[in-house]
C-alpha cells in the first residue's frame, strides 16, 4: 500500500502510528509520511545529549511522540529504579510526549544485598499481593511525572503457580482493577493476548485462542483502554518443544486483526500502534499495516453513524 494512501487522513481521523526505529529515522523525516504519532523505546533517549536525541526532538517537531519503556520494572517488590525514574522524568519533561508507558512485569530484584535486573520482562502473578506492589510502583511513577501512566499486558512464557491458600486472578480483572484503584490507563497489547491463548493451547491448557481474545477483551472497560499495540508473532519448534514468541518481526496475523476489529468496535476509536522490531522491513510495509489499522477504525466509526 503506498503512502499516498494516508492522504486523505485529516485531524479529525483517530490516530494510528508506527514504532519508529533507526532504520528508518532518515527516511522518515524526508518523507514526512502522515501518521498520527510515532512510538520509541523511552530508554533509548536517556543520554543528556548527543545524535539519538536531537533525532527525537527533530521528529517531535513534526509528529506526536509516545513514549515507551521496557526498564521501569513496574512489579517488582525492590521497588522503583529512582535513577531510571528520574532519567524517564526528564525525557518526559523535554519531549512532552502524548502518551508514556510500560508493562505489567517484573525485571529488578535484589540479589546477596545488592540490585540486580534481569534484562527482560518477566511475569507477575495475578495476586492480590503482586497487585499491591504494582499499584504503589505506578502511583509512584505518576506523581513523579505528574501525569496518567499507561500500563500494557505482557507476552509471557512461563506463569506463576498459585500457592494453596492463594487466590489468583484473571488478568483482564487483575489488570482493570489496577486501573480502578490508581487512575492509570491500560495499554492492550492484542498479539500479547493471542500469543499467551496460543502457548497455553499448546500447553493443553486453553481452548480456541480467538474466542479466548474475545473474551479478554469484552472483560475490559472502554474507558480504561487508552491505546492499542498491533503485532507479529512467530512459532518455533525444535528439540526443546514448540512455543509462540511475541517478535514483533512481521505482519499482524488474520487472527489478530480479527481481534483489533472487535476491540475497536468496543473500545471506539483508539490511538493504535503497528510494532515492529526485529526483522525490520521497507518502511513502507509499515504504512501499508498502519493503513490497514486505520481503515479498520474508519468502518467502525461509519457502522455507528
Amino acid at each position: 500500500m503506498a503512502d499516498s494512501q494516508f492522504a486523505c487522513i485529516t485531524e479529525t481521523d483517530p490516530v494510528v502510528g508506527i514504532g519508529w526505529r533507526q532504520p528508518h529515522y532518515r527516511e522518515l523525516m524526508t518523507r514526512r509520511s502522515p501518521l498520527g504519532f510515532l512510538e520509541v523505546h523511552s530508554e533509548n533517549f536517556f543520554a543528556e545529549g548527543g545524535a539519538a536525541l536531537a533525532v527525537l526532538e527533530q521528529a517531535r517537531a513534526h509528529y506526536p511522540i509516545s513514549l515507551h519503556g521496557v526498564g521501569l520494572s513496574l512489579g517488582s517488590v525492590a521497588g522503583i529504579d529512582p535513577w531510571h525514574l528520574d532519567q524517564l522524568a526528564r525525557l518526559v519533561q523535554r519531549i512532552d510526549p502524548v502518551r508514556v508507558s510500560d508493562h505489567a512485569s517484573f525485571a529488578r530484584g535484589r540479589f546477596n544485598g545488592a540490585a540486580v535486573h534481569a534484562a527482560d520482562l518477566l511475569p507477575i502473578p495475578f495476586s492480590h499481593e503482586a497487585l499491591d506492589v504494582l499499584c504503589a510502583n505506578v502511583e509512584q511513577v505518576q506523581t513523579r511525572l505528574k501525569r496518567r501512566f499507561m500500563v500494557e499486558n505482557l507476552s509471557s512464557y512461563v506463569r506463576w503457580t498459585a500457592l494453596p491458600d492463594e487466590l489468583l486472578l484473571e488478568e483482564p480483572e487483575f489488570l482493570s482493577t489496577l486501573a480502578q484503584r490508581t487512575g492509570c490507563s491500560l495499554l492492550v497489547d492484542v498479539n500479547n493476548i493471542y500469543v499467551n491463548a496460543l502457548n497455553a493451547q499448546i500447553n493443553g491448557a486453553g481452548g480456541d485462542p480467538v474466542q479466548h481474545g474475545l473474551d479478554w477483551l469484552d472483560a475490559m472497560a472502554p474507558a480504561d483502554v487508552g491505546e492499542i499495540h498491533l503485532a507479529g508473532h512467530c512459532r518455533v519448534n525444535d528439540a526443546h518443544g514448540e512455543i509462540v514468541i511475541d517478535d514483533h518481526g512481521s505482519r499482524v496475523c488474520p487472527e489478530v486483526w480479527r481481534l483489533y476489529q472487535h476491540a475497536i468496535g468496543r473500545f471506539g476509536a483508539v490511538p493504535t500502534l503497528i510494532e515492529w522490531d526485529t526483522d525490520i522491513p521497507a518502511l513502507e510495509v509499515l504504512l501499508d499495516e498502519a493503513a490497514r489499522a486505520q481503515a479498520v477504525i474508519r468502518a467502525a466509526s461509519a457502522e455507528k453513524t
